[in-house]
């Protein structure tokens, strides 16, 4: 039997599939490649020397989505596709309604066909608003201040309903707060398109000397030293968050959430000098004004996950900068500077198993 990530070359989606591999599970990634590279698979398979099946497919394409069941046992599904940054769904809130939520309708609706009820979805923190106090608990109030956020929440309150309707369903909602970090091998991490729109990616890059300075937005939030206080979370412990609550849904029925974080908070200004001890290089930086809605502080109350999912944290800041380090160091460009011949046998592999469905749909993963 064969688990599918949806979503799976993307930043999380790689970390997650290397694990899932090396846990010794089958894993077949559908991604439509708008946000994720093939080059990512293709190490991913390096690490864990292994193979997986990769389909181009769009979650909007639903003929395409049942090839996928049709040629595979499937019997869970991670769902990590859909756009993911706030301000781009603030200037395109349709774009992120017709992937972020069409797009799961569409897949709920080919896993109910093919009676594959087990889910783990990928949530955010953002589901709790910006007046929550930490430690953020499940049980705080939900809230959100950008379509993206919405989008999330939309979907929890659809498998909501959707468990209540039907008790067999077994369903996860993953609540991250901030992944960051890179593979220990330096060999897959997070590779942005244009300017980065999350923390740790700027500095990398302002460090590889790709970006003048990093702008800090605020330096008087009630904080220790006045910058914005968050739950930074290594990548790979939150992949291995993934395979906690996958083997819990996989023996179990019932649908609840659970938050993916650290449980305690870092400032950008902390960060940015465990970076700069990480890497030996020194990050230039300016204090700009705040941006609209951001909050002073936030980060997890994990201690849900460690009852229910026997899930810690445990990697520390140091590690999660000297990892990210590495990776930028590695691959200055990204994903860009692939070797030729692995991209191009790659490829070839994705569009042979886009045959055996029915092409390629609109939208993004």
């Amino acid at each position: 039997m064969s688990i599918l990530v949806t979503g799976g070359a993307g930043y999380i989606g790689s970390h997650l599939c290397a694990e899932l591999l090396e846990a010794g599970y089958d894993v077949v990634v559908a991604d439509n490649f708008v946000n994720g590279n093939a080059e990512s698979l293709r190490r991913v398979e390096e690490i864990a020397h292994r193979s997986l099946s990769v389909y181009r497919c769009d979650l909007l394409d639903s003929a395409g989505l049942r090839g996928i069941f049709e040629n595979h046992r499937i019997e869970a599904v991670i769902h990590l596709a859909g756009l993911k940054a706030v301000g781009e769904s603030v200037e395109e809130p349709l774009s992120y309604y017709r992937n972020n939520v069409a797009g799961t309708l569409s897949l709920l609706e080919t896993m109910r066909r093919f009676e594959v009820r087990k889910l783990v979805f990928s949530s955010s923190a953002t589901v709790y608003g910006s007046t929550a106090s930490p430690p953020i608990s499940e049980g705080f109030s939900l809230g959100v201040t950008n379509p993206y956020g919405r989008t999330k929440l939309v979907v929890e309150e659809i498998l909501g309903d959707l468990h209540a309707s039907d008790p067999r369903w077994s369903i996860a909602l993953l609540r991250y707060f901030n992944p960051i970090g890179a593979h220990s091998s330096g060999r897959i991490g997070e590779d942005p398109c244009g300017v980065p729109s999350n923390l740790m990616p700027y500095i990398t890059q302002v460090a590889i000397g790709q970006r003048e300075e990093l702008r800090i937005f605020g330096n008087d939030y009630p904080t220790l030293d006045g910058t914005g206080v968050r739950d930074y979370i290594h990548v790979v412990d939150l992949a291995t968050g993934h395979l906690q609550a996958l083997r819990k849904i996989v023996a179990s029925r019932g649908i609840d959430a659970y938050n993916l974080g650290t449980g305690y908070g870092v400032s950008v200004l902390q960060l940015v000098k465990a970076f700069e001890k990480a890497s030996g290089r020194q990050i230039p930086f300016r204090f700009v004004e705040r941006r609209p809605g951001d909050v002073a502080a936030s980060y997890a109350d994990p201690s849900k996950a460690a009852r229910e999912l026997e899930w810690r944290a445990t990697r520390g800041i140091d590690a999660m900068c000297l990892d990210a380090w590495r990776w930028q160091l590695g691959n200055p460009m990204g994903y860009a500077e692939m070797r030729e011949g692995g991209q191009i046998i790659h490829e070839n592999r994705i569009r042979h198993s886009v045959l055996a469905v029915s092409g390629v749909g609109e939208g993004s993963l």
